[in-house]
């Protein structure tokens, strides 16, 4: 996949995040104080209107103008933490002029480092890092197989991983105190990763 296809992924991914912004809002309407889905919409917006004007030279700077962008409008914890994976994830991919199945486990792989050092979040606290950690598991198995069907698995792992967060007790953020009544919930941070890579997975598939 080169740059300008890595580009039109990527606004199709955003394009689905704010298309399903009412979904997000009532996910973390169920855990938090319901302003997940209107930042995500925010800063999916201001990713369109950075990333369709420009021309990028390799897919490092489109995936770093992904992060900057939604670090710049979005605000809040939210905005930095998804900044930070595709910033992160981004600067894993110097120097390649294309896409494949080993650039992207390299992605998947630098973002969750970057997103975990930065939030202290693990695996099982039910959060994004629920749905980041098992797709970039899969990405790393999958670095050898053509980018569809790594994307497809990888999209796969992360909704597995949402589902899967239903069942967890929060440990961090406002659903900390809820205790066993965040029981049932996804994750809304998890949600949206989710819908990020299903987009990205369905732009691979055509």
């Amino acid at each position: 996949m080169d740059k300008d296809q890595v580009k039109a992924m990527l606004l199709l991914a955003a394009q689905r995040i704010i298309d399903n912004e009412p979904l997000l809002t009532d996910a973390d309407r169920a855990l938090g104080d319901g302003d997940h889905g209107l930042g995500m919409k925010r800063g999916m917006e201001a990713v369109i209107e950075k990333l369709s004007g420009a021309e990028f030279d390799s897919p490092e700077k489109v995936f770093g103008a992904m992060g900057m962008a939604m670090m710049s409008s979005m605000g809040g914890a939210s905005g930095a933490l998804f900044g930070t994976v595709f910033r992160s994830g981004g600067k894993a991919l110097a120097g390649k002029e294309t896409l494949d199945a080993a650039g992207f486990a390299d992605f998947m792989a630098a973002g969750l480092e970057a997103v975990m050092a930065r939030g202290g979040a693990k695996p099982g606290d039910k959060t994004m890092i629920d749905a980041i950690h098992p797709a970039a598991v899969k990405a790393r198995e999958l670095a050898c197989e053509p980018l569809p069907i790594a994307l497809a698995a990888v999209a796969d792992a992360a909704e597995a991983g949402r589902d899967a967060s239903k069942d967890m007790l929060p440990t961090m953020g406002r659903a900390r105190t809820l205790g066993e009544q965040a029981l049932g919930h996804p994750d809304a941070g998890a949600c949206s990763v989710a819908l990020i890579l299903r987009a990205m997975a369905d732009y691979a598939a055509r």
